[in-house]
């Protein structure tokens, strides 16, 4: 049997027309005539050595091969298409796509924009915020930011943020609950973002690793980590905050961590991206840049007792 393909214009040709099922349409997509499209097709019917459409008065559909021939072009011109991309984008380091969660997108690479511009200009970033499964060649992405355990295969990952959590509340709802007894009195706000954890890191266990006992099981329910934090923004009540989420609004004084405790999680920020990627220059520049961002927000670190949600019993 021979197994040479045919001429790639003969194929592109009958991708286009199994796609539209329309000699005419697929001519105009590929910017020739309809004779030249369907001498192309003629061509490859007279390699196969069968027909792919069957021509109708005013229609075309496909005969048996050409249903068998059909969903491998099209899954070949795609692949196709998406390789000529993503090597093309190899040249470009003038753009970063970076893809994130919702509540991180707004809370920590939003707010930081700005800085990052400043610092090199050079640069322009995309965001895409989702909380789906990326495919770096089929989305176009250069960089995903992502939270979990951790379990990345063949890709560059690295470590960034430990997330510990803590008490967060508006200054003057501090005066009022200035010890962590005063809680049991505070409508609770919980972050439901993460109750996909295997170890709770919620407000149990926070008590818990407080050392105080009160009734944690009252309080609204956000299922977005940025939600429960503009909760407690608005005075709604007391969050258990996320740090890496909460610095700015720490750093502005529009929340408060008055306690000493914090309840480190099981899972972590990572910085991934194809493996060799790492070291594209605007990729590098971006991963230096957040490594420095975060050195910011260990402070809020000092002086307190950071408790694994994994050693509690």
């Amino acid at each position: 049997m021979n197994e040479r393909l045919p001429p790639l214009t003969a194929l592109r040709a009958f991708e286009a027309a199994a796609r539209h099922m329309s000699f005419a349409k697929a001519a105009a997509e590929l910017n020739v005539t309809p004779a030249a499209l369907s001498y192309q097709i003629k061509a490859l019917e007279a390699d196969l050595g069968m027909p792919v459409f069957r021509r109708l008065n005013r229609a075309v559909e496909l005969t048996e091969a050409g249903r068998a021939l059909a969903p491998g072009t099209a899954d070949a011109f795609a692949n196709l298409s998406a390789a000529w991309r993503n090597t093309k984008r190899l040249n470009d380091n003038g753009v970063l796509t970076v893809t994130a969660g919702p509540a991180f997108t707004s809370k920590w690479l939003a707010p930081r924009m700005y800085d990052f511009a400043q610092a090199h200009p050079e640069i322009e970033l995309r965001f895409l915020a989702t909380l789906r499964l990326i495919d770096f060649d089929r989305d176009e992405v250069d960089v995903a930011i992502r939270f979990g355990l951790g379990h990345d295969k063949a890709v560059y990952s690295r470590p960034l943020i430990k997330e510990w959590m803590t008490p967060m509340m508006t200054p003057d709802m501090a005066e009022q609950i200035d010890r962590p007894q005063k809680l049991a009195e505070a409508t609770l706000i919980h972050d439901d973002s993460i109750s996909f954890f295997k170890t709770p890191a919620d407000w149990g266990a926070w008590a818990q690793a407080a050392g105080i006992t009160f009734d944690t099981s009252h309080g609204p329910r956000f299922s977005q980590a940025d939600h429960a934090q503009d909760a407690a923004i608005a005075g709604a009540g007391v969050v258990l905050g996320r740090v890496s989420l909460a610095t700015r609004m720490l750093d502005s004084g529009q929340l408060v961590a008055p306690f000493d405790v914090g309840l480190v999680a099981e899972s972590q920020f990572r910085f991934i991206c194809p493996l060799g990627n790492e070291t594209r220059p605007h990729i590098a520049a971006f991963e230096d840049w957040v490594l420095k961002e975060i050195q910011s927000s260990h402070k809020y670190e000092d002086g307190r007792i950071l408790v694994k949600a994994s050693e509690l019993m």
